[in-house]
């Protein structure tokens, strides 16, 4: 799907999984997948607070989305009060949104964008306001729609011909508002020279590589097997591997990149075979304010994530778990970060 499929019949954005329609976010709810598409209609703040925290849109460019069309659900009841008391509930809507999924970075980047209108709105009322907002909202959906395409053509010609290819968690379209990241560049490459294979790891504990990527991939017609995580070292060691590909939810200013619980482990194995690893992200995942990948903040899940599955104990009861949901990979072990703004090769500089 291409960059003039996305659009709704008034013109507004509109990516497979979300958009904004007569007042209300729409999105498809992640955690039902692949066994059930479930549309969610979301009207108050609570709802989309709650989406975001659980997971029902996932994905750092597409939580960035839906944060910012959160503002708009956040705002809709208060158009009718003075300026200053809708500007002092905008704080208020703007500090709960961040707060759900403080790591990654384009949460707090677009909530950034919508602040950034009220700081320059000098003239009328709540309600013109409220529709700058908007304005706004659709900016920043669109540009992701356009800016997926970017990172795709720019990572695709990095894969050979008939390429075999490992990815962790899901970066496709689910993910962000258009193409994907990731997984935008693997379907570009099979559009450009064919894709043998995406080898999916399941991405535990909350298999989004086996419930999401994989499904995409069929949606998509590339060829998809999933693997346990702890199967990724042992495929790149019994079968030619061109390349690891995954998604970032924070990029701090040296390239130390965040991304799901599991690929550092991913990187490192990836540098023992000599397996090329690159990472796919928007620009702005890159956090030039944090020098480091120590300064980025680990959001930690509910113990019940790992000792549970579908409701269901796996591990004895009481028994505790460290669940992190994502973890560091250090710049040296990234072959290259590609971005809509070009591919970027360690040691990293940005500016």
């Amino acid at each position: 799907m291409r960059t003039a499929d996305l659009k709704n019949s008034s013109g507004q954005p509109k990516s497979r999984h979300l958009w904004w329609e007569d007042g209300t976010l729409v999105l498809l709810d992640q955690t039902r997948l692949p066994a059930e598409e479930i549309w969610l209609r979301l009207n108050t703040l609570d709802a989309v607070v709650e989406a975001i925290y659980a997971l029902r849109v996932r994905g750092a460019p597409a939580i960035g989305i839906a944060a910012a069309y959160g503002v708009l659900v956040g705002m809709k009841e208060h158009t009718n009060l003075p300026l200053d008391e809708f500007k002092s509930h905008f704080q208020a809507v703007r500090e709960r949104l961040f707060k759900a999924r403080p790591t990654a970075v384009n949460l707090g980047w677009a909530l950034g964008k919508m602040a950034g209108i009220l700081a320059h709105f000098s003239s009328g009322n709540a309600q013109v306001l409220y529709d700058r907002l908007e304005l706004e909202a659709f900016t920043i959906h669109s540009e992701d729609i356009e800016l997926c395409d970017r990172i795709a053509a720019n990572g695709a010609s990095l894969f050979p011909p008939d390429t075999r290819i490992i990815t962790h968690c899901n970066t496709g379209f689910l993910a962000t508002g258009g193409v994907g990241t990731a997984l935008g560049v693997i379907a570009a490459a099979n559009e450009l020279n064919g894709v043998a294979m995406v080898y999916a790891d399941e991405t535990r504990p909350l298999l989004q590589g086996s419930r999401l990527t994989a499904w995409e991939c069929g949606k998509l017609g590339i060829p998809c097997r999933v693997i346990t995580d702890s199967s990724a070292a042992y495929r790149m060691a019994t079968e030619t591997i061109d390349g690891v590909i995954v998604g970032a939810d924070r990029i701090a200013a040296n390239g130390d990149t965040a991304n799901k619980i599991g690929t550092y482990g991913l990187a490192v194995a990836a540098r023992a075979h000599q397996v090329p690893f690159y990472v796919a992200a928007p620009y702005s995942t890159i956090d030039v304010d944090l020098g480091k990948g120590a300064e980025i903040p680990i959001e930690q899940r509910p113990e019940s994530e790992v000792t549970t599955f579908h409701g269901q104990p796996v591990a004895p009861q009481l028994t505790g778990a460290w669940a992190p949901a994502f973890d560091v990979t250090p710049a040296h072990l990234i072959t290259a970060i590609i971005t809509e703004s070009g591919i970027f090769r360690y040691p990293y500089d940005f500016s």
